[in-house]
């Protein structure tokens, strides 16, 4: 039934605000072919998604990012004759792939942060993290601010940070409450427990627990946040998300038979650990929370609350440098320079 909510200035004496029911209509409006001009918009342009991974050498970064888009979309995949080596700084790597299923487009784009929590002293590495950050905020707002602006902005913004935490059944270390403090201001992150295979059960829900006592107690904020969800109905999917965070997950691009099936597993003595198997590991649902059901919201929070928190402080610095000293602000003339080249 087709529903048309009429609203009428109150100002207006003698008219309310009425609703008007598809019973009430004289015919067939078409209002829901909205729906099918999106879609077929959308499949035509694609669109884009941009996924940092963060977490020290050796916690399977690359085989999971693999395994979530089964394919091998990770930059070690990638390259040729990839030689793993400890970086004595941290340098941010991203390799961009067009991915497509069932006419749909999306360009993938993974940022690796090799280096991360490798050295003896990690004393401030997170600050190439934040710096690039930053600098993708940057970027979006100069295009932004063009006279002519693109009728579609490139956007390399990060829409989503995994975290990836040890298995070491403790608490959480310095390094990734120090990290995640000052991460979680600037954009989504999702903490995930790597190789969970190598806890029990019992020590995977026990070190979970602790995690979250962690979280809670030191202000980190982590996706889903309560104050963005929108309704009593997204309250209750994302407190379901909140109670299981960190996902404990479990990730390879190995197949194998299993009761006549082919799953994604992990052979060991004991038998096959299945990575979409919920009794096995949480690994479909961080997939199904990146991917199947809060996609878009994780790219609507990044434009609306975390990229607007940035424009917005940008432009306060610049209205008040304008006004001490006109043309004499760095990011006026930036903006200035900007807009001589278009």
């Amino acid at each position: 039934m087709v529903e048309v909510t009429m609203e009428v200035s109150e100002r207006v004496p003698g008219l309310t605000a009425g609703v008007i029911r598809g019973a009430d209509l004289f015919g067939y409006v078409g209002i829901e072919a909205v729906l099918d001009q999106m879609r077929r918009k959308t499949m035509k342009a694609g669109f884009e998604f941009n996924i940092m991974v963060v977490g020290q050498s050796g916690l399977g970064k690359s085989t999971l990012v693999n395994t979530l888009f089964k394919s091998k979309v990770s930059r070690k995949s990638c390259t040729p004759n990839y030689e793993e080596k400890i970086s004595k700084t941290v340098k941010l790597q991203s390799v961009s792939h067009v991915i497509e299923e069932k006419g749909v487009k999306m360009k993938l784009t993974v940022i690796d942060t090799p280096g991360f929590g490798d050295q003896i002293n990690n004393e401030n590495c997170w600050e190439p993290i934040v710096k690039y950050v930053n600098e993708q905020y940057e970027k979006y707002l100069k295009e932004e601010l063009h006279v002519n602006r693109k009728r579609r902005i490139p956007d390399t913004r990060v829409h989503c940070c995994i975290y990836f935490l040890p298995a070491t059944g403790h608490w959480l270390r310095p390094i990734d409450i120090e990290f995640m403090k000052r991460l979680g201001k600037i954009v989504s992150i999702v903490p995930v427990i790597a190789k969970a295979d190598t806890l029990t059960i019992e020590e995977r829900l026990e070190f979970k627990q602790r995690i979250r006592q962690d979280l809670a107690a030191n202000g980190i904020r982590v996706y889903p946040q309560k104050e963005y969800d929108e309704d009593a109905e997204d309250r209750i999917v994302n407190d379901r998300i909140r109670e299981s965070i960190p996902f404990a997950v479990v990730g390879t691009d190995k197949e194998h038979q299993v009761n006549g099936n082919k799953v994604l597993g992990r052979k060991t003595k004991w038998g096959i650990i299945e990575v979409e198997n919920a009794a096995h590991c949480e690994f479909a649902n961080l997939r199904d929370l990146l991917i199947r059901s809060h996609l878009q919201d994780l790219k609507d929070v990044t434009h609306n609350i975390h990229y607007e928190t940035y424009r917005v402080r940008r432009l306060n610095e610049s209205n008040m440098n304008f006004k001490l000293h006109v043309g004499g602000n760095p990011l006026f003339l930036n903006l200035l320079d900007t807009e001589a080249t278009v």
